[in-house]
């Protein structure tokens, strides 16, 4: 009966441990299973750490994105890493952190694909040339900050690739300072009954505009840095072709799909089978020509067919999105963040000024823009503070940057630190810049409780 007992202990032990083939070469690899049942444990860690950070942090007046995107620091070596190493290491061993990546590139797809179908493009006619105004102050004041910055940064070991140049180094700074959380942007304004303002249509195209050319600029960072010059050719070249089919073709493709709907009054699974097989199309698309997946789900939104389809979506696909998948996304990004490695006077400076230069070269630049554009006040903080929040476009983006090689953990970690501490601000400054006189003066409603789900 001991030795019964000792072997359970023993197997029970050994569950999070690899059981691959038991050869002198592979005694220590993982075999499939091994990455299943990590894969459970991971997911119900997540949902369950997203969920009560989250909570905690609508108590607050936080979104949830913002306690999801806490959270997943918390799951890394920043925090579990750093007081339970072991225990850690199991839950979340390296050999399996590229299914967690799999998965967390499908969720943050799915999600910027049920943002999309939400998206009104009368945004980008009303208010043009102010957007425009305001979208150029928010390109150009980051990549001048950067400028000036970059050389500064080079000059300390670990934060870029020893072989960067200084001008593929400043260009990736300066779209890393300009990105603005373009989802969290949309579901507040959504969400606020802002669509119809002047902040609204402001900041909606400016924050799409803007993303937009830093992605570019990242595909042409990518070609310098060693790619080739093919890399931007085909990233921009072929992004822009498949944006162009998919607006012109999509919406004569797809109104097919939104009147089956309409008239058997609900989404069959055929018809779901149908869209999801198009999202992966476009996802794949915009992914193998150097862009990545989230515009191609962002872009097959924007065309899907507007009534009872879109809510049938938002019924069947972005429940499961929004509570399961996009908090992977987070926690990979937490498993890369090691604020332990700013662990220096001279560091935590650097990553005080990173964070300040970013806030200036984003919400001042995009106040007086919009001021110069005839907005008054209390609408320029407004658009401001929500530009100034960089959220998951941030980390999107820094991934890239790290998988890439362009920057370091430190770096990769500074910034984590910025895109969380913009995003954390966007909220409260908002109320204290626009929320509460616009509610005084009945341009804003009172704010209800979905307010906390914005992400």
């Amino acid at each position: 009966m001991s030795d019964v007992i000792s072997s359970l202990i023993s197997t029970v032990a050994g569950i999070l441990g690899p059981h691959g083939p038991a050869t002198a070469a592979a005694a220590h690899s993982y075999a499939p299973a091994d990455f299943s049942v990590h894969f459970f444990l991971q997911l119900a860690a997540i949902v369950l750490a997203c969920r009560v950070v989250g909570w905690l942090g609508q108590k607050v007046g936080q979104p949830q994105v913002v306690g999801e995107m806490v959270a997943g620091v918390i799951l890394g070596p920043s925090l579990l890493g750093l007081l339970f190493p072991h225990f850690q290491g199991m839950l979340f061993p390296k050999e399996t952190k590229n299914v967690l990546y799999v998965g967390a590139q499908l969720g943050v797809g799915l999600y910027m694909f049920m943002v999309g179908t939400s998206f009104q493009a009368d945004h980008f006619k009303a208010k043009a040339k102010s957007a425009m105004s305001v979208s150029f102050a928010g390109i150009a004041a980051p990549f001048l900050i950067a400028a000036i910055i970059t050389p500064f940064l080079l000059k300390v070991p670990g934060l870029f690739a020893p072989t960067i140049s200084q001008g593929a180094a400043t260009l990736f700074m300066g779209a890393c300072i300009a990105l603005t959380a373009f989802p969290m942007l949309a579901r507040i304004i959504n969400e606020r009954g802002l669509a119809k303002t002047s902040l609204g249509t402001l900041s909606l195209t400016a924050g799409a505009f803007d993303d937009a050319v830093s992605w570019c600029v990242l595909a042409v960072v990518l070609a310098t840095f060693g790619g080739g010059p093919g890399v931007a050719v085909l990233a921009i070249g072929g992004g822009l072709a498949w944006v162009a089919f998919v607006t012109i073709l999509g919406p004569k493709i797809l109104a097919p799909l939104g009147r089956m709907v309409e008239r058997e009054g609900q989404m069959s699974t055929s018809v779901l089978a149908m869209i999801i097989l198009a999202f992966c199309v476009s996802a794949f698309l915009m992914d193998a020509v150097g862009i990545h997946a989230i515009f191609g789900g962002f872009i097959l939104g924007v065309v899907m067919p507007r009534g009872l389809l879109v809510q049938e979506l938002k019924k069947k696909v972005e429940p499961i999105a929004v509570v399961l998948l996009l908090p992977m996304f987070f926690t990979y990004s937490g498993l890369n963040t090691r604020m332990d490695m700013v662990n220096s006077a001279e560091l935590l400076l650097i990553a005080l000024g990173v964070l300040a230069a970013s806030v200036l070269a984003k919400w001042g630049a995009c106040y007086v823009a919009a001021r110069f554009s005839g907005e008054n006040h209390h609408t320029a903080m407004g658009i401001g503070a929500l530009m100034n929040s960089r959220g998951l476009m941030e980390l999107i983006i820094i991934n890239i940057g790290l998988q890439k090689g362009i920057i370091g953990p430190t770096l990769f970690s500074m910034l984590v630190l910025m895109a969380i501490v913009t995003t954390v601000m966007a909220s409260p400054l908002f109320e204290v810049a626009y929320g509460r006189k616009a509610r005084e003066t009945g341009e804003l409603d009172a704010i209800d409780g979905t307010i906390a789900k914005a992400a």
